[in-house]
């Protein structure tokens, strides 16, 4: 590592900045349900070529991360399990609608997989359509429901992992996160990645800054270049992205501006690999596969419940790219993120939640 553990432990220093790109949003859903209800007992699962899968995403297609890991599962499946996949985009908009249409066109024993937060209506709209099945990606309803199974990911654990990486190779000792809005999940990591930071600090007897923003979209490379350079002239120069296809614009800039970015979700290492140092992965089209996988192995037991996908499950992690690519992060690093990541998973380290 680059520092050399002092004898006296400074505490770290949190810097909040919102200037040049504004306030977020608030997200919606309640408090993830954990048991499950007495009345959840399922049908027998379809065959697989018998069963369709429609995948509705929040947003759209393309942003080389959260909604296209999504895919992926679905089409995985299409083609190991032969189930036919449909898929819709919401645009941002009419998500309710777009629910209620994917169930429309379903039959019974059918799967409708909702990814993104907004999908909070799903707590009213599945029990219309009991004997379709339905996935809720990234929040849990309020109270289980028996043909609802959500998943939701510790994002904040593998966010910590980014943030030691991050303070690790800061040479300002200012590292940065752009999030898509000011919501609890977008705001899970950015704790996560605080607490991250903190602790190589600690570990290395250093003082370390945290600075974060908002681009108020998910879909708007402008405003997510335009955050990571407001936030690199406040001398971070290693910036996590939160923000789906708005963190192209991320990139964008620390190839400009010379400093190094954080991919997130998906392994975006390739998208540039001489400026993403690391990504931190949340692998939400292998949890829609496994989970479907399971439900063609005649296992609904997930159905009415919250299935929580941390790092001790594999769902979270850092990826740092294909063998051969562009390495910034040295070896010492990731065999101390790598010790890291089994404590966290043990349960040895608690990594602060705003879920």
């Amino acid at each position: 590592m680059k520092k050399k553990l002092l004898a006296l432990l400074l505490s770290s220093a949190m810097v909040m900045s919102l200037a040049a790109c504004g306030g977020g949003g608030a997200s919606s859903g309640g408090t993830p349900a954990t048991s499950k209800p007495a009345n959840s007992g399922a049908p027998a699962a379809p065959d697989a070529s018998a069963l369709q899968v429609t995948l509705v995403v929040a947003d759209t297609f393309g942003d080389r991360s959260f909604y296209d890991s999504s895919k992926e599962g679905v089409d995985k499946l299409g083609a190991d399990k032969g189930v036919s996949v449909k898929t819709i985009e919401c645009n941002g908009e009419n998500h309710t609608t777009q629910m209620r249409n994917a169930a429309d066109g379903s039959k019974a024993g059918d799967v409708v997989v909702c990814v993104g937060w907004e999908f909070y209506d799903v707590e009213t709209v599945a029990p219309d359509y009991p004997d379709v099945k339905w996935i809720w990606i990234d929040n849990a309803t309020s109270a289980p429901v028996s043909n609802v199974l959500n998943i939701t990911y510790a994002q904040n654990e593998g966010s910590f992992l980014a943030g030691y990486i991050a303070a690790a190779l800061s040479k300002t000792d200012v590292v940065g996160a752009v999030g898509g809005e000011d919501a609890a999940t977008i705001n899970d990591f950015i704790v996560g990645f605080q607490q991250g930071a903190e602790y190589y600090a600690s570990e290395n007897g250093t003082l370390i800054s945290v600075v974060k923003n908002y681009a108020n979209s998910y879909t708007d490379p402008a405003a997510g270049k335009e955050c990571a350079i407001a936030l690199n002239d406040q001398g971070a120069d290693v910036i996590f992205q939160i923000a789906s296809a708005t963190g192209d614009g991320v990139f964008e800039a620390a190839k400009e501006k010379g400093f190094y970015a954080i991919g997130v979700d998906s392994d975006q290492k390739y998208i540039d690999p001489e400026v993403i140092a690391c990504s931190m992965k949340k692998e939400v089209g292998s949890s829609i596969y496994d989970a479907i996988s399971a439900l063609l192995d005649r296992d609904a037991s997930r159905w009415g419940t919250t299935w929580v996908a941390d790092m001790s499950t594999g769902y979270v992690g850092i990826g740092y790219g294909e063998e051969g690519s562009t390495q910034q992060v040295p070896d010492e690093v990731k065999s101390a993120v790598e010790e890291l990541a089994g404590k966290i998973a043990s349960g040895e380290i608690k990594v602060e939640t705003t879920r």
